[in-house]
């Protein structure tokens, strides 16, 4: 393991990076070989240690500890495991921005995602009770999210700003790449629920374990480090929206557009067997196609998206787009009334998120308050991706309660729709974010 002094980059007046094209501009130096491919082991496996779970094997013990009650004891291990990460969030940002470890700035957060992780995954297997089951999604959330503001710091610490385009669109894709790839293991041990659960994670810890050991990771010196005081801690979960009003406008779009994600993600199972009245037996490898579908189709349009958008040099359309595209995917999941439909429904979803993850994380770093400090804001911007993860299972009972009958005791349509509006509205508030096109 290796790590270099960090240097300093020069900033304009607001904060802004100096020009990446500029003679002033600062110097990232050459990306270390297989930096993309590092960051892609970590991001996927920590995206299959924390999906899986979200979309599968959660519902699956829920289900197991007390079957009359299933979505409640499903949505009580959501909220809670999500309300810890968003303290976490920023908080392992602050921690890692600051650090003076000689291992690095990022090294110790993928460490500690890695341990958070297996213990996660050990008590989700043990849980036999609505309380074990939290504390395990709590620690797997919360040890998914240290990876997180590791990996997308990397990129504004390792990338200059014309060369993140790639690494966004990796970071971006992990979720649904991570998603498949870890559905695709759980149902090929499908009734092993040990294995369902234990090799997905695996993979995450793997991942986060290897990037640390060949991070070129930068040391920060305690000269270069900015004071710490009242302000600065209160800080760490603030960024004010009068100062930066580009940065809050893209937080309240992000947690908007993954507000509708999480209407799919987390009540997908559920759907699968209380609508189309699949079996338990059914349901893995049901969700495993459709999340195939959906990702298939992201990373075709993701790659196309990212060199069309570098080329013009030009983010916000396609983010609009992606979220209008998102939500009309939305609107065809809430009218499915068949597993095919239900394919197509999810294939627009993705072709949606293939645009929006191309992008989105590139237009973020481009727009930082401190881009010495990346760790931080990034974490904040972050909550908008976990946040939703907390309000939809908070919220969901009632929307689905809504003109509830015998016939229909779950109104999955509506919640469906919801999370279209929460897209579209999301596209929206791109519109006046200024110093990225």
């Amino acid at each position: 393991m290796s790590s270099s002094a960090l240097p300093s980059v020069p900033l304009l007046s607001g904060g802004a990076l100096a020009d990446p094209t500029s003679a002033a501009a600062p110097s990232w130096g050459t990306p270390q070989r297989g930096l993309l491919f590092f960051i892609a082991l970590a991001a996927v496996g920590g995206g299959m240690a924390q999906l899986v779970p979200a979309v599968l094997t959660l519902s699956i013990k829920a289900n197991a500890i007390d079957p009359a009650h299933a979505t409640t004891v499903l949505s009580i291990a959501s909220a809670i495991g999500a309300a810890f990460s968003i303290v976490a969030l920023p908080a392992f940002g602050r921690i890692s921005d600051r650090s003076l470890s000689r291992f690095g700035r990022r090294r110790p957060l993928l460490v500690t995602s890695a341990i958070l992780m297996a213990l996660g995954a050990v008590l989700t297997l043990l849980a036999t009770s609505t309380l074990v089951l939290t504390i395990a999604s709590t620690l797997t959330m919360v040890g998914f999210s240290a990876g997180a503001v590791a990996v997308t710091a990397i990129i504004p610490d390792q990338l200059a700003p014309t060369s993140r385009g790639p690494a966004s669109a990796i970071v971006g894709l992990s979720l649904p790449l991570g998603a498949v790839l870890g559905l695709f293991i759980a149902q090929a041990v499908s009734g092993m629920l040990a294995a369902m659960i234990l090799l997905p994670a695996s993979v995450g810890v793997l991942g986060a374990l290897v990037l640390a050991i060949v991070l070129h990771d930068r040391r920060q010196n305690a000269a270069d480090r900015s004071p710490f005081g009242v302000t600065a801690f209160f800080s760490t979960f603030w960024v004010s929206p009068l100062t930066h009003p580009s940065f809050a406008s893209a937080w309240i779009s992000r947690i908007l557009i993954f507000f509708g994600v999480g209407c799919v993600q987390a009540y997908q199972a559920f759907y699968l067997l209380l609508v189309l009245h699949f079996s338990v037996a059914e349901v893995p490898g049901a969700i495993f196609l459709s999340i195939l579908v959906l990702t298939g189709t992201a990373l075709v349009f993701a790659p196309i998206a990212a060199k069309i958008s570098d080329r013009v040099k030009r983010r916000k359309p396609f983010v609009v787009a992606a979220a209008v595209i998102f939500a009309t995917g939305l609107i065809l999941v809430a009218t499915a009334t068949s597993y095919p439909s239900f394919l197509l429904a999810m294939a627009v979803v993705g072709f949606g998120q293939g645009i929006y993850f191309a992008v989105d994380l590139a237009l973020i770093t481009q727009i930082l308050p401190d881009p010495q400090n990346p760790a931080k804001d990034l974490g904040i911007m972050n909550l908008a991706t976990v946040l939703p993860a907390a309000v939809v299972p908070a919220i969901a009972p009632a929307v689905l309660a809504i003109g509830a009958s015998a016939a229909t005791p779950q109104n999955f349509p509506a919640l469906f729709i919801l999370g279209a509006v929460a897209g579209l509205v999301g596209a929206a508030f791109i519109l006046p974010i200024k110093g990225v096109r």
